[in-house]
């Protein structure tokens, strides 16, 4: 059993997968698109995803606001994980995503990537912050049982 985790953006979809033992999230890639609302190979390419890695589950970062609320990005994700349950017939958990950029743009600068590279590469390391802090917390909750 493998978990996706999902950074969706206006114009890209940064992927990670979970290692078979839910225990580390790589990064596999970003799917591009050249409109924000043409999902259909957007979808597609996810499908195609968990079919070749095995998934079982989504994690889909959630893009809360600093003070907590709910913006109009928050509305189009939850559009798009309605349509990724429909389409894939998983379970979508939403992860609150809040700083992933931050941390994945940081992480890059710690390891020297130059400042125009960064970009080409966010949202696949926001990606994969998302589903390691889920992983994380699934394996800690399991602890406690």
């Amino acid at each position: 059993m493998r978990i996706m985790g999902l950074d969706f953006g206006a114009k890209t979809v940064g992927v990670a997968i979970s290692d078979p033992l839910l225990i580390t999230a790589q990064g596999i890639e970003i799917i591009r698109r050249k409109e924000e609302n043409k999902l259909r190979r957007t979808l597609a390419r996810i499908e195609e995803l968990i079919e070749e890695y095995q998934v079982e589950e989504i994690v889909l970062g959630l893009p809360k606001n600093m003070n907590d609320t709910l913006g109009p990005r928050v509305e189009v994700t939850l559009e798009f994980k309605d349509k990724l349950e429909r389409r894939t017939g998983l379970p979508v958990h939403m992860w609150d995503e809040r700083l992933t950029t931050v941390a994945a743009d940081k992480a890059m600068m710690e390891a020297g990537i130059r400042r125009e590279n960064r970009r080409e590469y966010v949202d696949q390391i926001a990606a994969v912050f998302i589903l390691q802090g889920f992983l994380d917390l699934r394996s800690r909750e399991q602890g406690e049982d």
